[in-house]
């Protein structure tokens, strides 16, 4: 069953309306995987208020991994031993979203129907391969959690590449992965599951909480 995310991707609309108000009929859990360093007080304050805030429409999951956690000196060493850590965490039925810089830059409206066809169609979940491009003929599974992977350093290995259903990018420009983690859950309270929330925060939170990214 080809899902209407996928026909509004291969149509790449332009300021239409997303079909759905921001609402699953079933509110399919959200994990957020993120590999890096030990984020800045600020951020994490700032993780935890949009958790606290997204709890009462569904259950959202916050797993921080360490980067590089064998102490390896060969960069692609340290992504293969990121990129195992990450899928052991990935269940058989996860509908897996990559947050990478060759990813599908997608509009707030379309990251809204990608967080409501999770929840809304019926069939079954399998590692489809990724994607990306213009190659959005797929459906999204009746996933049991949508899980959104942000890499490390080096960004994503092989496996995840492939276990990936599909992949994204926040924005044109490259983004501080701490940024590119708020710009999510921005995304996902006041567009996906809160549509009638004002225009995204994000900035003045930071200057609210004195935040410091680097």
């Amino acid at each position: 069953m080809i899902t209407a995310l996928s026909t509004a991707l291969s149509a790449s609309p332009s300021g239409g309306r997303c079909k759905y108000t921001g609402q699953s009929v079933r509110a399919v859990p959200i994990r957020v995987l993120t590999v890096g360093k030990k984020r800045s007080r600020g951020v994490q304050l700032l993780v935890d208020e949009y958790i606290d805030k997204l709890k009462n429409y569904c259950h959202v999951e916050d797993v921080q991994l360490r980067s590089n956690p064998r102490n390896a000196r060969d960069p692609k060493a340290q992504v293969d031993d990121e990129d195992v850590a990450v899928v052991n965490l990935l269940k058989p039925d996860d509908w897996v979203v990559m947050l990478d810089e060759n990813g599908k830059e997608l509009s707030s409206e379309l990251m809204a129907e990608l967080v409501a066809d999770a929840g809304n169609t019926v069939s079954s979940c399998h590692h489809a391969p990724i994607v990306s491009g213009n190659n959005f003929n797929r459906a999204i599974g009746s996933a049991s959690r949508l899980s959104f992977c942000i890499g490390g350093p080096y960004g994503h290995g092989q496996q995840l590449r492939q276990r990936a259903n599909l992949s994204i990018k926040l924005s044109s420009m490259v983004l501080n992965h701490q940024i590119a983690l708020l710009v999510l859950m921005e995304q996902l309270y006041s567009q996906d599951l809160c549509p009638s929330c004002p225009a995204p925060r994000i900035y003045s939170n930071l200057m609210a909480y004195g935040c410091k990214m680097f």
